[in-house]
């Protein structure tokens, strides 16, 4: 079969290091595949996606052996502008790739760049921009749209020089679920319609078994995997053994499959599927199934979750906030919400809902226009952000923002030192927290990946050991293991007294680990409520344009199909205990 990208046992180590970033690859991809590659971090994923570039051995520097052949042409004899026109490159920090201020001069700067005849340029660039979907944002300022709209121009400004190869390096980081899946239509899109052979690098799971054919998994620099997504998928147990997470209703499946309920010998990847799998083991088994019955009518809590808060005083408190930035744009408006000491409460919405300003609402950068935020008792109107630090710790969105030290252990360290802890024992106490994260204490914190950054970023506000933390996507590019470690440490503080405010747009974490969650959308909480009820409700997902998590939506399904006895089920163990209590009792 014809290739358009071979690999050919091509190892690489970059220069001034031992250990091999890639360790005797071989992979072939085909014209029109679509290819997700996922792995832990550190896997080599982004170095493999620089080797099928060219940029790796054009740009990054180091001992290279093996051929990487694009279209036919050896990488390291041709050129990176010949390459370049064959495959298309969307990187991790898509800021970092933008080089114009306005949608229109970004598609165009490539264009000029690779001498494509000016009576060429008009047709080229608004037919790209309809394909893409956003020929209305063609006039727009970048620093006005969102994650999804900016990863989107991205994408148009490279197929705009006509690759036949676009290779993504985790295109949906930073994207809630609705303008993920937008991202992934896209290039579905651009995919089956165009022809373009698509490789993309991914954390999430569940979307590339919905959008790839096929996918290769990476571990130590190696493909371990590689398979469709059913084959993959199917090796569960060695996935969580190397730090990678399956789609939830996989993990279903597979552990029904593991308890002898159903022969399966390869896993459910859509809710349907698993629904139906779950109704068959029933039947076979004997358990009476109900008739078809319609959804039941949910009504989500509209107030604070007062109901289900704890006693005392909260350590947060939002009363009818309301702020708009000058000249317009993400305002928010009567925020109320109350967050207790040993609470971990999720903020759930699409881009562009409020979430991040309303962080920025409690630790005190922004001050309400109208209403009040008390921190720890305190008034953010009336006192300084410095204040406010010393009872809440802020991660931001973006680890890169507030990293400033040399080495991690300084990093981490940092924050004490700010606080008046003497430098000797502010490393004394960072020491534990770095271990516990896994963390190289001397490296230099931007010599580490994406996901370490991260987790250098949390370390340096657990080891505060603060009365609030607010966490503004603190998963964003972890690894499944990474994220465990991340969220299970977050539980712990929590836990001993700390109150957790989470930004998140995974809704498989938020389901595991917070308590409450405020679903926003358009710059209002539209309730407030336990997690697992919340994500129940349909009426509510489909207002703030959420995707609920896998096993939510399985459980409501099962409840109306199957046996009450799902009822508000929200984690694959409990889903799995109650078909087999069904199954031995039918």
């Amino acid at each position: 079969m014809e290739t358009i990208i071979d690999i050919d046992h091509v190892s690489f180590s970059y220069a001034g290091e031992d250990t091999r970033a890639l360790d005797d690859i071989t992979l072939t991809v085909h014209p029109g595949d679509m290819l997700g590659i996922i792995g832990p971090s550190g896997a080599g994923k982004s170095t493999l996606a620089a080797a099928m570039s060219g940029a790796i051995p054009h740009h990054f520097g180091g001992a290279f052996y093996g051929a990487v052949r694009v279209d036919g042409r050896d990488t390291c004899e041709a050129t990176l502008t010949d390459i370049s026109r064959v495959v298309g490159s969307v990187l991790q920090d898509i800021d970092a790739q933008m080089v114009a201020s306005v949608v229109e001069d970004e598609v165009l700067f490539g264009l000029e760049n690779f001498g494509v005849p000016h009576d060429q340029i008009e047709e080229r660039v608004s037919s790209i921009l309809e394909t893409v979907g956003i020929a209305d944002l063609r006039h727009r300022e970048l620093a006005t749209l969102s994650g999804g709209q900016k990863q989107k121009v991205a994408i148009a400004a490279i197929l705009a020089l006509q690759p036949r190869v676009l290779v993504l390096d985790e295109p949906t980081a930073a994207l809630d679920p609705a303008s993920s899946l937008v991202v992934y239509d896209t290039l579905r899109a651009i995919n089956r319609e165009l022809g373009i052979t698509i490789v993309v690098i991914e954390q999430k799971v569940a979307l590339l078994s919905r959008y790839c054919g096929r996918i290769a998994v990476m571990d130590a620099g190696r493909i371990v995997l590689d398979g469709s997504p059913r084959e993959v998928f199917a090796h569960a147990s060695e996935l969580r053994a190397i730090g990678v997470d399956s789609p939830r209703v996989a993990r279903v499946s597979n552990s029904l499959a593991a308890a002898g309920l159903t022969d399966a010998a390869e896993p459910c990847l859509r809710v349907d599927e698993a629904v139906a799998l779950i109704e068959r083991i029933c039947a076979r088994h004997g358990v009476t199934l109900p008739a078809p019955a319609e959804p039941p009518v949910r009504h989500a809590p509209a107030n604070d979750g007062a109901a289900e808060r704890p006693a005392g005083e909260p350590i947060l408190a939002l009363r009818d906030v309301s702020f708009a930035y000058p000249g317009g744009g993400g305002s928010v408006r009567n925020l109320s919400l109350t967050v207790y000491p040993g609470e971990l409460v999720g903020i759930v919405g699409q881009n562009g809902a409020g979430k991040t300003t309303l962080t920025k609402l409690v630790n005190g950068l922004l001050k309400p226009a109208s209403g009040s935020v008390t921190v720890a008792g305190l008034d953010t109107r009336t006192v300084r952000v410095s204040q406010i630090a010393r009872h809440a710790a802020t991660l931001f969105q973006n680890p890169d923002h507030q990293i400033c030290r040399d080495t991690v252990l300084d990093e981490v360290a940092f924050g004490l030192e700010l606080a008046g802890v003497e430098a000797a024992e502010a490393r004394r106490r960072a020491l534990p927290v770095i271990e516990r994260f896994g963390l190289p204490a001397d490296e230099a914190p931007f010599s580490l990946s994406r996901g370490q950054r991260q987790m250098v970023a949390l370390a340096s506000v657990v080891v505060l050991e603060p009365e609030l933390i607010i966490l503004d996507e603190p998963t964003s590019g972890l690894d499944y293991r990474e994220c465990m470690t991340v969220m299970e440490t977050v539980r712990d503080m929590a836990r001993a007294g700390s109150a957790v405010l989470m930004v998140c747009h995974d809704m498989e974490v938020v389901s595991d680990f917070a308590e409450r969650i405020a679903v926003m959308a358009d710059g209002e909480i539209l309730s407030v409520g336990p997690a697992s009820a919340l994500f129940a409700d349909e009426a509510l997902m489909r207002a703030a344009r959420i995707e609920p998590p896998q096993v939510i939506e399985l459980a409501h399904a099962l409840e109306r199909t199957v046996s009450p006895a799902f009822a508000g089920l929200h984690e694959v163990s409990e889903v799995v205990a109650c078909v087999k209590e069904l199954v031995n009792r039918g």
